[in-house]
C-alpha cells in the first residue's frame, strides 16, 4: 500500500487485494463530508464503496464488539434530501451485504444484518435527554428501536443514496462500541458502555468481505 493524498479530513491510501486495486479513504464525520468523498471517489473510478466504522447499539441483543452489516439506512440527516426525495430508500447492495456477512462468518465474528440510523447530531443521540427537544428526540429514538433499527451512525445514508444514483455498489460494516439503552448491564460490565473504539475487528471483516466480492467478480 502507498500514500496517495491528503486534503483536510480526507486521507487516501491505495494498495491491492487479490490483484485488484483497493483504496482506504477517510471521509470525516457525517453525511456532508462523506458525500464529497463519494462524489470524488466515483469520479476517480471507484466501483464498489464500503463504509467501515463505528456505531452505537440500538437493540439489547446487539452488543459491544459485534459487527452490524448494514442493509439500509434511516435518512435522519440533511444531505441526501438535496439528491433524492426523502421517500427514496437508502439501501445497500445485496451482493456487498452477503459478502460482508460471509466475511464475518469466516472470521468467527458475531454479526447482525439490519437497518442503521444515519444522523447529523452525535450528541442529539447519545445525550438526547439534555437537549431542548429532548421529548421529541427520545420519542423518535424509541420509534426507530421499535421498528427494528440495529445501530446508529452518521455516514451510510449518503453513501447508499449517491451509489444508487451513480449505479455503484455500496455497503457498510459497523463495529458496535456500546450497549443499547435497553440492555441490562451488570455493574462489573459497565466498562463495555462507550468503550474506546478499536477498528481492527471491523476492518478484518471488510477485507474478508472484499476478497469474497473480488473472487465472485472474477468468476
Amino acid at each position: 500500500a502507498h500514500f496517495v493524498a491528503q486534503n483536510r479530513e480526507y486521507v487516501t491510501w491505495t494498495g491491492t487485494l487479490l490483484g485488484e486495486k483497493v483504496s482506504a479513504v477517510s471521509t470525516g464525520i457525517g453525511c456532508p463530508s462523506t458525500a464529497i468523498a463519494v462524489e470524488e471517489l466515483i469520479e476517480a473510478g471507484a466501483e464498489t464503496l464500503v463504509r467501515v466504522g463505528s456505531s452505537g447499539s440500538m437493540q439489547p441483543y446487539v452488543h459491544s464488539g459485534d459487527v452490524v452489516v448494514v442493509t439500509g439506512s434511516v435518512r435522519d440527516e440533511g444531505t441526501t434530501s438535496d439528491y433524492l426525495p426523502i421517500e427514496f430508500p437508502a439501501i445497500a447492495n445485496i451482493d456487498v451485504v452477503n459478502a460482508m456477512r460471509e466475511g464475518a462468518r469466516k472470521l468467527g465474528i458475531t454479526s447482525h444484518a439490519g437497518i442503521s440510523q444515519s444522523k447529523d447530531s452525535f450528541y442529539g443521540e447519545v445525550e438526547r435527554t439534555r437537549m431542548p427537544l429532548k421529548q421529541r428526540l427520545d420519542e423518535h429514538w424509541r420509534a426507530l428501536i421499535a421498528g427494528g433499527a440495529m445501530c446508529s451512525e452518521m455516514e451510510s445514508a449518503a453513501l447508499f443514496i449517491l451509489c444508487s444514483i451513480y449505479r455503484k455498489r455500496a455497503g457498510g460494516v459497523m463495529q458496535v462500541i456500546n450497549e443499547s439503552d435497553l440492555a441490562e448491564i451488570a455493574e462489573e460490565d459497565a466498562h463495555k458502555h462507550l468503550t474506546e473504539f478499536d477498528a481492527e475487528r471491523v476492518i478484518k471483516v471488510a477485507i474478508e468481505g472484499l476478497k469474497i466480492l473480488i473472487e465472485a467478480d472474477k468468476k
